[in-house]
């Protein structure tokens, strides 16, 4: 592996510079140093990146009355819940791209977590319309446009460091926690807003208590930060050294692979948000599953996908990440329809849907890190992955609850399934494509 290049940075910000190189330099405490740096890092942006999905009711109650005059007030509310968040993520995987391809990967994680922590203070003090009118409403479209600014920066910076700082053969065991990461903070933040929701009663969670998560979220950020603070960077010295890239160069240089990248993210994104959060909603509506019971079973479902990730990742090490990925892509074309229409009232059928599901979609989010980061070279490899992989998240994943829920107003509920099986056939043709690259050394 490159040697770290910490020695100029710590320098240039007055800090003790750290050793470089040396026979531990892939032992197994570094590794485990890097991979809790990503980790904990990306669980609390998720944290609160899905707090303010549990808890949008209260939100939207306290924040967007019902009733009002001031038409200003539901346009906002539209645009704030639905919108400027997945919105924002092209531009943060653009913009922090940039600056982990230019400062450092260690630099544009600290910078996203202070983003995220910071937005997450700004929802829990917003004021109410009640107190202060239009203003309320308009405080939480600049928090939301800051967490989906960190977020899309976080999905750039984070893969790239994860893949970077893994040994020889192990990217693809690395590339895992993201996902990992990213399913323990959905469900701690389910976590702590049930206990919120349970604790306190309607008025209290009213008043105050749809507040206190957010606090939380930004109090779990000064953690994520200090344990970022003490990674290593994974930017090779060569790249330190030459001139920096411009915000963008990957799109000018790397046309080819920034289509690729959506290619790639198409399917899996769909294929991702309607198993780990639309199915629940899917069910009730189109199958009348109880509501309680929908969301037992997606909690189940989402810590059976997180054990699943290291054990598709390490498989993907071994027999290469072509395979994993035209499993996934074939089997959701092929069972995506069969498997939604087989959910019933019973919560044994969503169960299996759900998990039968997991089994495949792993093979897509355990390695996406490491094969977006295998597509484009180390000096353009953080905004060459954000905004390509951002654009296609806002496009297709984002929109997915959406389409659904449109096909079952025109009252065309059984296309849904067969959009989301097309996308993941197109996906399909794009990993045949794809070269073959889990042996490969990466560039650094």
């Amino acid at each position: 592996m490159t040697q770290p290049t910490e020695q100029s940075q710590g320098a240039a910000a007055g800090q003790e510079p750290q050793r470089a190189g040396g026979p531990g330099e892939r032992s197994p405490r570094r590794a485990a140093r890097q991979l809790i740096a990503a980790s904990v890092g990306n669980a609390v942006e998720w944290y609160d990146w899905f707090a303010y999905s549990f808890l949008a009711t209260y939100i939207a109650d306290e924040i967007f009355p019902k009733g009002t005059g001031n038409s200003l007030v539901p346009l906002l509310s539209t645009f704030a819940v639905f919108a400027v968040g997945f919105f924002m993520r092209p531009v943060g995987g653009l913009l922090l791209g940039a600056v982990a391809d230019r400062s450092g990967r260690r630099a544009a994680l600290t910078l996203t977590i202070l983003l995220m922590g910071g937005s997450s203070l700004l929802v829990a003090v917003t004021p109410t319309y009640a107190l202060a009118g239009v203003l309320g409403p308009a405080v939480l479209v600049v928090a939301r446009l800051v967490q989906g600014l960190s977020v899309g920066g976080e999905f750039a910076a984070s893969t790239t460091f994860l893949v970077e700082s893994a040994g020889p053969g192990r990217r693809g065991l690395f590339s895992s926690f993201q996902y990992v990461s990213t399913t323990a903070g959905q469900l701690v933040a389910s976590g702590v807003a049930a206990v919120f929701v349970r604790t306190l009663d309607d008025g209290q969670m009213h008043q105050w208590g749809w507040r206190a998560p957010f606090v939380v979220g930004a109090l779990l950020s000064l953690v994520g930060f200090w344990v970022r603070r003490g990674a290593q960077e994974t930017r090779s010295e060569k790249h330190t050294a030459g001139p920096r890239p411009r915000l963008f160069d990957a799109l000018r240089s790397h046309p080819r692979e920034s289509a690729l990248i959506v290619g790639i993210t198409a399917g899996g994104t769909i294929a991702y948000y309607i198993w780990t959060s639309y199915l629940p909603t899917y069910a009730q509506v189109n199958a009348g599953f109880d509501k309680g019971d929908a969301l037992v079973v997606g909690t189940i479902s989402l810590v059976f996908f997180m054990l699943l990730q290291p054990l598709a990742g390490m498989l993907s090490d071994r027999y290469g990440r072509k395979p994993l990925l035209l499993g996934f892509a074939f089997g959701f074309a092929v069972l995506c329809v069969p498997l939604l229409h087989a959910i019933s009232d019973s919560f044994v059928s969503l169960l299996l849907v759900q998990c039968a599901g997991m089994v495949l979609l792993s093979g897509y989010t355990a390695i996406a890190a490491a094969v977006n980061a295998e597509v484009f070279p180390a000096r353009v490899r953080a905004a060459g992955i954000g905004f390509p992989y951002s654009l296609a998240v806002a496009l297709f994943g984002g929109t997915a609850p959406y389409v659904g829920t449109l096909f079952e107003e025109l009252g065309l509920p059984d296309a849904f399934p067969w959009y989301v099986a097309a996308l993941c056939l197109l996906s399909a043709l794009v990993y045949l494509r794809l070269p073959e690259r889990a042996k490969e050394e990466l560039e650094r």
